[in-house]
């Protein structure tokens, strides 16, 4: 087991509904009451009366920091003294960089190498020394907690601090105010922070409404944890929800899990690159993959609500612009609104010309074309073009396909 999760001998943790009110009042103050939206058209779309709690509208972009703050705010003097330092693939870098610098405490955040560059350059705008160190969040992590000990520098958990634990679970207590008769709440779950956090406020306020997690399928850390009763590591692996990349569920987050959530789910990266494509379009919502995952699981349906006033946490929006773009290109490829297609025609003077005026009459827009006089296996006096074309869908594509084949072009989509 690593440093960073060698917390076996810690205490049972003390977050209850009065450590939750009390942190609601201690960061009242410089926390945004981030809004509650009703979305007709998630809801047409999920059977559900869907409403999402936008927190990716805090100052640093996400959720993050409420915990962070209300840890920050219960640091003894002699602990503010020394200075700071946390580990995280960029929320929680942020928050606290932000708050720290505000109250003038300095603070030192170990990065994953990879972590995206829109995190960590606002980190380091905040005021905060960066370190990338590292291939995850654990590894970043182990090396937080030898710095701390080694420059005595006060170690500011991401998600295992019974202090960062009840800062989250404001977002519950807000929930209760802002959705009257409010029936269930999806949350995206990484260490569990969050959702131990939110569960809490909500089940001991009102035991009915139901609490459901949602994890990518390649990092379930919280649910391999839930089946063998305590944290287990899983295997490292890439993804585009780096915010709840954790490879190991907290010791203190685990018990609340289990105690206050009703079920928990998985997603692939596929759906959640589908979810930042719905909501950035229809919503006018940027999420970043960790995000969007809870609207993933009940886009894909896979949690056991039906018909429920339930709330979606969109827990941060700050997603690497190079990643983003991507998201966007492969959502209209499948969307059916770009295609590539593959034409062989007579390399002559003329042919190319005839070629894209059946596309222009077809109302395709042509983005991207490449030509090649030597490979796919073109003959002599032949070529063959790659065309990307703007369309309006899978029947649009099927149309422009019959097109080429009546006109005699031998032609192949791209996947």
């Amino acid at each position: 087991m690593s440093a960073a999760h060698d917390s076996t001998s810690a205490p049972p943790s003390t977050v209850s509904l009065a450590s939750i009110q009390a942190a609601a009042l201690r960061i009242r103050p410089d926390i945004y009451l981030s809004p509650v939206r009703h979305s007709a058209g998630l809801s047409e779309i999920t059977g559900l009366e869907v409403f999402l709690k936008l927190d990716n509208l805090q100052r640093t972009g996400a959720f993050k920091e409420r915990g962070a703050l209300n840890k920050i705010l219960t640091l003894t003097p002699e602990e503010r003294s020394r200075g700071v330092i946390a580990a995280s693939a960029g929320n929680h870098a942020q928050a606290v960089a932000f708050h720290a610098g505000r109250r003038e405490l300095r603070a030192r955040i170990v990065m994953p190498v990879m972590t995206p560059l829109v995190k960590v350059a606002a980190t380091s705008g905040y005021g905060a020394e960066v370190i990338l160190h590292g291939a995850d969040y654990d590894e970043a992590c182990d090396e937080a907690i030898r710095q701390s000990h080694a420059d005595g520098l006060t170690f500011l958990h991401p998600f295992d601090d019974d202090e960062v634990i009840a800062g989250q679970g404001t977002i519950g207590l807000e929930l209760l105010e802002q959705i009257p008769s409010l029936e269930a709440v999806v949350v995206p779950i990484g260490g569990g922070g969050l959702i131990a956090g939110i569960a809490c406020a909500l089940k001991e306020s009102n035991p009915a409404i139901r609490v459901i997690g949602v994890q990518t399928d390649r990092l379930p850390s919280m649910l391999r944890a839930r089946e063998a009763g305590r944290p287990v590591t899983v295997a490292a692996e890439a993804t585009i929800a780096d915010g709840i990349a954790v490879r190991r569920a907290g010791q203190r987050t685990l018990p609340l899990v289990a105690r206050y959530v009703d079920e928990l789910v998985t997603v692939d990266e596929e759906e959640i690159a589908s979810a930042i494509l719905l909501l950035l379009e229809r919503e006018k919502t940027l999420a970043e993959g960790a995000g969007a995952a809870a609207l993933a699981a009940l886009l894909r349906k896979r949690t056991s609500l039906n018909g429920s006033r339930t709330a979606v946490i969109i827990g941060g929006g700050n997603i690497d612009v190079t990643l983003l773009s991507k998201i966007i290109e492969r959502g209209l490829v499948k969307d059916g609104r770009r295609t590539r297609v593959r034409i062989h025609l007579t390399d002559r003077p003329g042919a190319l010309h005839h070629l894209t005026r059946i596309i222009a009459d077809l109302r395709a827009n042509i983005v991207q074309t490449a030509h090649d006089r030597a490979y796919y296996g073109v003959s002599l006096g032949d070529t063959v073009i790659d065309f990307t074309l703007e369309t309006r869908g899978a029947q649009h594509i099927e149309e422009i396909a019959q097109a080429l084949t009546v006109a005699g072009y031998r032609h192949e989509r791209i996947e």
